[in-house]
C-alpha cells in the first residue's frame, strides 16, 4: 500500500504529555465490531466500530484528572508491537452516571458511592494482514484506596482490543471477526460475609464459543505522565499484586470468590473489607482455537453492610453455588439461613412445572430424576424489604463408598485395599484413604504396612464426576505380634542358660549349636566353652505372622559386670532399658542413677530391674547421668562400682 492511501486510512500520531498523578480511574473495557468492507483505489479496506469504555471514581477521583479524560488518545498497533496509526484526541459520547447495581434496598448503612461510565466511539478502516491489529489506550492512574496492587495510585492501566488476522486459519477471509460484549455492569458494592452470585458473562454476535477466568491487569501510563502517547507496547506487563492476592484469585473471600469458566457466574463470599482490582478474561473459541480474548478491568467494593432482610440457603458442596449434591435419593431436605423473615417462597427449579413450590421455612421436595435445579428462595415476598437467593441444587443418585482389605493382618506386613464404591453415574475419580496411623493415600486401590499391632480405623472418602461423595469407616485389626527371643545375657564357662522366647505358638531357633531342641520356646542351652554365642528364632503366631529375633549369650570364665555406656529409650524394643548385666555374681544390693543435680532418678535391687528414662513420670531429658551399684559375689563378698551412661532419644 502506497503512503497516499495509508494516509487516507489513518490519523498522524502526536504526543501529549501531562504532570500529574491522576488517581481516578476505576477500569475500563475495549469493544469492536466488524461492520463491513469498502473499497479504495484497489484497495479492500475492512470497516470496524471501535468502542473504549472507562470507568471513573467520581467520589475519590481527582476532578482534574477526571475532566483530562476527553479526549482520549488510542493507538494502533500491527498485531506485534510496530505503530502504523491511532488517535490524538477522541471525544467521548456524553457521561453515563453507572447504577449502583445493588439488589437489595433495604439496607441501613448503604455506602455513598458514584461512577462515571465515558465511552469512546470510532471507526477505522484496516487493510488486510498476516498479523492482525492491536489497538490500546493508557492512562494514569487507579483508585488510590485499591488493596490488592502495589500503588494502585501512582500505577496506570491499559486497556486494548486484539484484532484477528481476517486471512488466517481459524478465521478464514469473509469470516471477519466481531468481539465479545460484557452483558451486565458490574456491582459497586458487596457486602462483606454475603454469598455473591454475579452474572459477568458475555454475548458473541459470530456466535463463538467463549469462557472465562480471572486474568492479569495491565500496567499502563506512569504518574510523570498521565497521558503518554504510547508509554509501552505490545505485550504489556501485569501490575503488582500484592500476596495473597493475585491475578487468579483477586480477593479474599471463604467459600473462596472464582469464576465458572463455561458460564462466567463470579461466586463465594467475600469476608474482608476493601477495594480490589479484578480483571476478567472472556476467551473466543473457533474452530479449537482462541482467536480473541476481551478483558474487562474493574474494581470490587466489599463492605460491611447492614441488610434488615437477607436470604441465605446454605451451601453445603464445594461446586460453586450449590446447596448440595444429593447422591442418596431423590428427596432433597432444605435448610433456611435467612434473617429478617417472616414469610417464604420457595422454587424448586423443574423447567415449565408451576407446582414444585413451597411456602414452608425448612422444605422438603422429591425430585422426578436426576439433573441440575436452580432453587429460588424468596424472604418475605411482596413486601417492602424482600431479598432473594438462588442456589443449585444437583440430584444424581446413588453413590456409596465401600472397600475390601486383603492380606495377612500382621505388623510389617503388606496389606491391599481395594475400592468397591458403586455409582449410578460412572466413573469414580477420587479417593482419599486415612490408614489411621497417620498416613493417607490418595491411589484407588493403595497397599499400606502397619508397623505395630492394634484396632486402626480406616477411611474411605470417595467422589465420581458429578461430585458425588461419600465417606466409609471400617475398622482393621492388626495383631500384636511381638517375636522376642530373650534378653542378651552373660554365663559363666560351665553352665547352661534357659531360653524363653515369646509371641506365637511355634518356633524354630538357629543355629542349633548348643541347643537342647530347635521348635520349641525355651530351649536349654549348656556352654562347655567361652565365646560369643548369637542365635536367631523365627516366630510364627496362629494369625498365620511371623518374623524373627535374635539374641546373644555371652560366656565367660570368670565373674564379671557389664554396664552400658549409652541407651535410647524410644519404645522400639531395643535398648530401651539401662541396666547392668552381671555374670557370676550373687545378687545387687542397689543400683542407683542420678541426674546433673544429683537427684536420684532410679532406684532398683535385682539384676532384672532397669532404668526406663523417665523420672517422675515424664521422660528425662537428653544428656549424661551417673550411676553407682553395690553387689554381692557368690562367696558373700560385697563390692561398689560406679559411672556414667549417655540417655540418647
Amino acid at each position: 500500500m502506497n503512503n497516499r492511501i495509508f494516509t487516507i486510512l489513518l490519523i498522524t500520531l502526536s504526543l501529549t504529555f501531562f504532570k500529574a498523578n491522576a488517581s481516578h480511574i476505576v477500569g475500563g473495557e475495549f469493544y469492536y465490531k466488524y461492520v463491513g468492507d469498502t473499497t479504495v483505489s484497489i484497495y479492500t479496506l475492512h470497516k470496524y466500530q471501535i468502542t473504549l469504555s472507562i470507568y471513573e471514581d467520581c467520589i475519590n477521583g481527582q476532578p482534574d484528572a477526571i475532566a483530562t479524560d476527553d479526549p482520549a488518545y488510542l493507538t494502533i498497533f500491527d498485531g506485534r508491537d510496530s505503530i502504523i496509526g491511532g488517535d490524538t484526541g477522541l471525544h467521548s459520547n456524553p457521561l453515563i452516571t453507572v447504577p449502583v447495581n445493588f439488589s437489595n434496598s433495604c439496607v441501613s448503612n448503604v455506602p455513598p458511592t458514584c461512577l462515571y461510565k465515558r465511552t469512546f466511539v470510532k471507526t477505522y478502516y484496516l487493510p488486510t494482514n498476516s498479523s492482525g491489529y492491536i489497538i490500546s489506550y493508557q492512562r494514569c492512574c487507579r483508585n488510590n484506596t485499591v488493596a490488592n496492587i502495589f500503588e494502585p495510585g501512582n500505577t496506570g492501566s491499559t486497556y486494548y482490543c486484539t484484532i484477528p488476522p481476517a486471512n488466517s486459519a481459524d478465521n478464514p477471509a469473509g469470516l471477519y471477526n466481531s468481539s465479545a460484549v460484557f452483558k451486565n455492569y458490574p456491582p459497586q458494592i458487596i457486602c462483606r460475609n454475603e454469598p455473591l452470585y454475579y452474572d459477568h458473562s458475555a454475548t458473541d454476535p459470530d456466535g463463538d464459543s467463549l469462557s472465562y477466568e480471572f486474568c492479569y491487569a495491565v500496567l499502563g501510563a506512569s504518574s510523570d505522565n498521565v497521558k503518554p502517547f504510547p508509554e509501552s507496547t505490545p505485550p504489556y506487563k501485569s501490575v503488582t499484586y500484592i500476596s495473597p492476592y493475585s491475578s487468579t484469585q483477586p480477593l479474599p473471600g471463604y467459600p473462596v470468590i472464582q469464576i465458572d469458566a463455561t458460564t462466567g457466574f463470579i461466586t463465594g463470599t467475600p469476608d474482608l473489607a476493601g477495594r480490589y482490582l479484578v480483571t476478567v478474561c472472556c476467551n473466543e473459541w473457533r474452530n479449537g482455537a482462541i482467536i480473541n480474548t476481551v478483558k474487562r478491568e474493574f474494581q470490587f467494593v466489599v463492605t460491611d453492610c447492614s441488610k434488615k432482610v437477607v436470604a441465605d440457603i446454605p451451601q453445603y458442596s464445594t461446586d460453586p453455588n450449590t446447596y448440595v449434591v444429593s447422591c442418596t435419593d431423590f428427596t432433597v431436605n432444605f435448610q433456611n439461613t435467612s434473617t429478617g423473615g417472616f414469610s417464604y417462597h420457595w422454587n424448586f427449579g423443574l423447567p415449565d412445572v408451576a407446582s414444585d413450590t413451597s411456602a414452608a421455612e425448612y422444605p422438603t421436595f422429591t425430585y422426578p430424576d436426576t439433573g441440575t435445579f436452580a432453587v429460588k428462595l424468596v424472604v418475605n415476598p411482596a413486601s417492602t424489604c424482600p431479598d432473594s437467593i438462588t442456589r443449585l441444587v444437583k440430584v444424581y443418585p446413588t453413590f456409596h463408598a465401600a472397600f475390601t482389605d486383603s492380606g495377612l493382618l500382621c505388623p510389617k506386613m503388606l496389606i491391599s485395599f481395594t475400592d468397591h464404591s458403586s455409582a449410578s453415574i460412572k466413573p469414580v475419580n477420587y479417593w482419599l484413604w486415612d490408614f489411621g496411623d497417620g498416613v493417607t493415600s490418595s491411589d484407588e486401590n493403595p497397599t499400606h504396612t502397619y508397623q505395630h499391632g492394634g484396632i486402626y480405623d480406616v477411611t474411605l472418602i470417595s467422589k465420581n464426576i458429578k461430585n458425588c461423595v461419600d465417606t466409609v469407616l471400617q475398622n482393621i485389626s492388626i495383631e500384636n505380634f511381638k517375636p522376642f527371643a530373650g534378653n542378651d545375657t552373660f554365663i559363666l564357662k560351665g553352665q547352661s542358660i534357659y531360653f524363653d522366647a515369646t509371641g506365637g505358638t511355634t518356633y524354630a531357633w538357629s543355629p542349633p549349636t548348643n541347643l537342647s531342641d530347635t521348635s520349641v520356646n525355651n530351649p536349654v542351652g549348656f556352654y562347655p566353652d567361652t565365646g560369643i554365642y548369637t542365635y536367631t528364632v523365627n516366630v510364627k503366631s496362629d494369625y498365620g505372622c511371623y518374623g524373627d529375633d535374635t539374641i546373644q549369650v555371652g560366656v565367660v570364665n570368670q565373674p564379671e559386670f557389664f554396664v552400658p555406656s549409652a541407651f535410647t529409650p524410644n519404645g522400639d524394643g531395643l535398648n530401651d532399658l539401662f541396666r547392668p548385666l552381671a555374670v557370676g555374681y550373687k545378687t545387687i544390693n542397689y543400683f542407683r542413677v542420678f541426674n546433673r543435680w544429683g537427684q536420684q532418678v532410679f532406684y532398683g535391687q535385682s539384676f532384672e530391674e532397669g532404668w526406663d528414662g523417665t523420672f517422675h513420670g515424664e521422660k528425662a531429658e537428653m544428656g549424661t547421668y551417673f550411676w553407682e551399684i553395690s553387689f554381692t559375689d557368690i562367696h558373700n563378698k560385697t563390692s561398689f562400682l560406679k559411672g556414667d551412661v549417655m540417655l540418647i532419644r
